[in-house]
This record gives structure tokens, C-alpha cells and sequence, in this order.
């Protein structure tokens, strides 16, 4: 079973207008009939994933149009954000009822999952979901935080691109803005886990001295290989280590190349090895391969024209495996680092 840690299925589910349980050909095919709308050539859908072994998927909510007008890059009210949150809750529910998904919100559940997805040999069992939540806009105080856990939602990044309303992001320098202390308190008191991703460094460190729950970084990759403030340096990478954190490599191929420029740049030349440089220098900081996995992405709003030349579907991820073990990774690391380091890390978080 791979254990993939980072997708936005309801975010292209509702605003790209994609049935997912169609397989990626097909929505390629109809998706070729629009110019300059959709996301490049789509690489996701239920049942590549289903084909590609995929049985456990984080997958967020993500109240975000993306759209060429910047004017229209986000929602402009949290309470439409909030609206279309729980939308998003509302789809994965529906696939839930319609027996392609399962949702996986507590430490039994996911042991049952796992098993089963271990033993089954039809390749028909739903795929798990843990319900996270990129960019913190639709939580309209730091008060909502028990009514979105009592909702389903385990996991929360504060931040996207940007300030949101707790603390700076991506691109925008910054620590926590005022209501972002309160927020990391109640997520602390219900036991949901903080996902570092997206904060920009002075909030990343603002938020680990303030919060003492289980901490993740879903989708990330080494500012040492590529710079960018998007990456995480070493320093930040040593303390999310010493948290007991599991870091998941993101596949989008600007964080994967330096010099990359999105739109121009194609990606001959870079290949899901670069990836596997990534975990790589992870597990060298850390002196084991305990603290990698996979948080793909691949489906946040870019296509093939920006994934790694040789994945033309989620379903290709199983070529990460091949790779670690050409590079002297025993099977042990490689079982952790395509799903155990995350089944653990989550029945570490859930005691």
C-alpha cells in the first residue's frame, strides 16, 4: 500500500469540474475540449490511484479559486470560504457513501484500513482519507476549532500562499498574526496535528515554540537542492525531526529543479530521480529514512507539463521504490518511506 500525504481531490472535484472516478485518459480527453482554463494535462483521478496501489491519500480542503485573474486567486470573504469548505467535506462524504473512499479519522480505523488494504487482493477496497485543511481562511475564529474536529478535520496548515488570517505563508515574510497563537492553542487542546507546510519561516518557528502537538509537513521539499522560500532549509528540516515529524516530498517539478521557470521550463530533465535526491538528503540530516515519505501534489493545480517526465499518472509512484532501492535503500526503508513512516507517525499522533 503506498500512503500518499498531500491532494486536493475535492478542490478539482468542485471548482475544475472533474469526475474523479473517471479514469485520467478520459479527463484528459474531455478536458482537451477547454483553452487556457484547466490545470495542464491531469495526472489523478479514484481510479488511477486505486490502480497504482494508493490506499491512504491526506486530502484537503482547499477554499481556493485558481484562476488567471489574481483578482480572483482567493475567495474574497472567509465566510464563502468557509461555505466552500464545507463543500468540499460534503464531496468527499458523497464518495464516501458511494464506497470509493473511507474516511480515516482516529488510530483503530486506520490499523483496520491498513490491514485490510494489506491482505485484499481485488483491488476494489476504498481508498482512505484523513481530512486536512490548506490555508486556514474558512476557520472564522480560533474558537471554531471543536466544531471543525466534531466535522472531521485532523490536520490544519495555518497557512497557504500569502497571509491568511493567523499567520504569513508562502512569498509573504512574517511570524504569526494576533489570532494565530489562539488558533495553535486550540488545536493543541482537541488534538489536531499542525501541518508546517506553506508557513513562511518566522511563523514556522513561531508556531513549534507555541504548539506541542504532532507536527507534519505534508508537502515539502530541501531548500538545499533548490532554494526558494517554499522549501524548508536544514535547520527546519533538523527540528522537525526532533518533533517526531514525517516529511512528505512534493512532486511539482518547480520544487524539484532549480531555475525552473512555471509555464516555460519543460521537464525533460527532470525525472522522479530528483525526487528520490530530495527524500535523500532528508534521510542524510536524519540518519534514517524515518522521517520521509511522499506528499505528491500532484494535483494542485499544474498537469504533466510540470510533473516529472517519467510519472504519467499517480499511478507511476511505485518507480519511487524502484529508485530508492537502485540507491542502496533496504526494503524496510523503502516500505517506510512509501507508507509505514506515515501509518506510524499517525498512530504515534492518535495514542
Amino acid at each position: 500500500m503506498i500512503f500518499d500525504a498531500h491532494l486536493d481531490m475535492a478542490w478539482n472535484a468542485i471548482e475544475w469540474n472533474r469526475n474523479l472516478e473517471w479514469p485520467v485518459s478520459r479527463i484528459r480527453e474531455f478536458e482537451s475540449q477547454f483553452t487556457g482554463i484547466n490545470p495542464g494535462p491531469a495526472t489523478v483521478s479514484w481510479d488511477a490511484l486505486r490502480k497504482g496501489g494508493v490506499g491512504m491519500t491526506i486530502s484537503t480542503l482547499l477554499p481556493r479559486l485558481h484562476r488567471k485573474d489574481k483578482v480572483l486567486s482567493h475567495y474574497q470573504s472567509r465566510e464563502a470560504a468557509y461555505g466552500c469548505a464545507r463543500g468540499q467535506l460534503a464531496y468527499y462524504r458523497a464518495m464516501a457513501a458511494k464506497g470509493i473512499l473511507r474516511e480515516i479519522p482516529d488510530r483503530i480505523t486506520l490499523q483496520a484500513h491498513v490491514k485490510q488494504w494489506e491482505a485484499d487482493k481485488t483491488g476494489n477496497l476504498p481508498i482512505g482519507f484523513i481530512v486536512s485543511m490548506e490555508g486556514s481562511t474558512p476557520i472564522l475564529s480560533a474558537r471554531q476549532i471543536p466544531e471543525w474536529f466534531e466535522a472531521g478535520l485532523r490536520i490544519l496548515g495555518p497557512s497557504h500562499y500569502g497571509p491568511s488570517p493567523y499567520s504569513n505563508g508562502t512569498g509573504t515574510p512574517g511570524g504569526l498574526l494576533p489570532d494565530g497563537p489562539a488558533l495553535l492553542r486550540e488545536m493543541d487542546e482537541v488534538g489536531m496535528i499542525l501541518d508546517v507546510t506553506h508557513l513562511a519561516d518566522q511563523s514556522f518557528w513561531e508556531a513549534l515554540e507555541i504548539f506541542n502537538g504532532p507536527v507534519l509537513a505534508s508537502h515539502h521539499n530541501c531548500r538545499a537542492l533548490v532554494p526558494g522560500d517554499r522549501q524548508l532549509d536544514d535547520d527546519q528540516i533538523k527540528a522537525l525531526i526532533s518533533r517526531g515529524a514525517v516529511i512528505g516530498a512534493a512532486f511539482d517539478a518547480w520544487m524539484l529543479t532549480p531555475g525552473w521557470v512555471i509555464g516555460v521550463t519543460k521537464p525533460d530533465n527532470t525525472g522522479l530521480e530528483k525526487v528520490v535526491d530530495h527524500i535523500d538528503h532528508i534521510c542524510q540530516i536524519a540518519g534514517n529514512a524515518k522521517h520521509c515519505g511522499m506528499g505528491t501534489d500532484l494535483d494542485g493545480g499544474f498537469g504533466k507539463e510540470q510533473t516529472p517526465h517519467d510519472l504519467d499518472t499517480i499511478a507511476d509512484l511505485h518507480k519511487v521504490a524502484t529508485l530508492l532501492e537502485s540507491r542502496g535503500y533496504s526494503k524496510e526503508d523503502v516500505d517506510g518511506i512509501m507508507s509505514k513512516n506515515w501509518v506510524d507517525f499517525f498512530v504515534r499522533a492518535w495514542k
